[in-house]
């Protein structure tokens, strides 16, 4: 049996509709300008003939549940919130074709992707990672796990409201790249397990939030997901 100096963190998870049992959290994957209407908003169109999907990971220890008051993050004046679905793998898989993608699959929560926009942007303008504008303490938020064994969502409402006024309306048919196909291309890369979850990318109507603020979302057939934007933390 191991010892350590400290007690390690307990391992990260998220409700389970319905269940007593909690889904441990393994790794987060975030999928990048997938949705051609927020790809132009942020000024890089994506012409997917042309291109791959792209990503970036958040430490699991971002990771925050439904409900939550976060605090305002230090280092940025544009906390920005970005709505997206959430696919919860159930069964491991390396280079799995867009036919057998659904056999990975668990279930689905709705997201939040907290950024810090202004660092994000310094960072891509100067062919920098990602990392301070993206990988920021609580800023992973998911909602209850809905149970969907081996199902692919390919349509659905997927929308944010912020203090009552919708912000993010889109549909999940407008991702650009649909859910077997992101989990076909990042198993090329990496031997996916049990407990990854891939947010799949935002729809357009980004925008910036302050203290006091309050997020709503839902995504038909998946639920809903809130947030409260507390003071700045020390």
């Amino acid at each position: 049996m191991s010892t350590y100096l400290w007690t390690p963190p307990p391992t990260p998870s998220l409700p389970i509709l319905g269940r007593e049992e909690r889904l441990p959290v393994n790794r987060l994957f975030f999928v990048g300008r997938n949705y051609h209407a927020h790809a132009a908003e942020m000024g890089r169109p994506v012409n997917k003939a042309q291109e791959s999907p792209f990503y970036f990971t958040k430490s699991p220890c971002s990771l925050v549940e439904s409900g939550a008051t976060v605090a305002y993050p230090p280092g940025t004046s544009n906390f920005q919130f970005e709505m997206e679905l959430v696919v919860a793998l159930g069964e491991p898989g390396f280079q799995v074709s867009a036919a057998r993608a659904h056999e990975l699959i668990y279930g689905y929560a709705c997201g939040l992707d907290m950024t810090r926009r202004d660092l994000q942007l310094a960072a891509r303008d100067k062919g920098r990672p990602w990392d301070l504008g993206k990988d920021v303490e609580a800023s992973s938020v998911a909602s209850a796990i809905v149970p969907m064994p081996k199902q692919l969502l390919d349509s659905g409402e997927i929308a944010l409201s912020v203090n009552g006024q919708v912000r993010q309306s889109s549909d999940l048919n407008k991702l650009i790249w649909n859910i077997a196909e992101i989990i076909e291309d990042l198993s090329r890369y990496y031997h996916l397990q049990p407990g990854d979850l891939v947010y799949t990318g935002t729809p357009e109507g980004v925008g910036a939030v302050v203290t006091g603020d309050h997020l709503e979302g839902h995504i038909a057939g998946v639920g809903r997901i809130s947030l409260d934007i507390g003071l700045a933390g020390r």
